[in-house]
């Protein structure tokens, strides 16, 4: 399995970030030693002074597909969670500052943290799906899927224009506005509306 990841998918976070506007979705990949499963903590790396939250919904593919109609993107998955995408965020700026590709800042071992899936169908509409990260109690990030600046189902089209999609495979939808750094001992919760999804204590 593979993760795929979508970055500047909401307004907010491109405009915190000081970043440009896309024409079309950001994508990187993530291999799957990058997976933090629910409940287990995450361990500070030694490579990196600040390393950032980024609370995304996640959803899971559960058929192979390539060159995906968006009107058939539905049929390709049943559910949805919520993870954290950790970025090592003072070397990821060192990275692109060298024009050099940014694995080493978001790929690296542990760097997904992935909640408990939920059947889509428990939702009313996956399109204005409430979500929020919890740092130490407090609210520190919040969005609404209505925000996407590309929905889910347009997303599994482009993705599926270049990356076969096979049974497994995961999609970050990409983080609203509200990131930031982690420190140890911070208590992690996300919450897709009012179900809890995941939680982690840094170490």
């Amino acid at each position: 399995m593979k993760i795929i990841c979508v970055g500047r998918n909401y307004d907010d976070h491109i405009k915190e970030l000081k970043n440009i506007k896309p024409k079309s979705p950001v994508l990187f990949l993530k291999p799957d030693t990058c997976i933090l499963k629910n409940n287990q903590p995450f361990f500070f790396p030694k490579f990196s002074k600040n390393i950032e939250h980024e609370v995304e919904i996640l959803v899971k593919i559960k058929k192979i597909g390539k060159n995906i109609n968006k009107k058939f993107a539905h049929k390709y998955y049943d559910e949805i969670s919520l993870g954290i995408d950790f970025t090592a965020r003072d070397l990821q700026q060192k990275l692109k500052l060298e024009g050099l590709p940014w694995e080493k800042s978001k790929a690296f071992d542990f760097s997904a943290l992935i909640g408990k899936w939920f059947l889509k169908s428990q939702f009313s509409n996956i399109d204005e799906l409430d979500f929020k990260l919890l740092k130490n109690g407090k609210v520190t990030q919040k969005g609404n899927t209505n925000k996407m600046i590309w929905k889910i189902d347009q997303l599994i089209e482009e993705i599926s224009k270049f990356f076969t999609l096979k049974i497994g495979d995961i999609i970050f939808t990409g983080t609203p506005s509200g990131v930031g750094s982690i420190k140890i001992n911070d208590k992690f919760e996300g919450f897709i509306n009012d179900k809890l999804v995941f939680s982690t204590i840094i170490k």
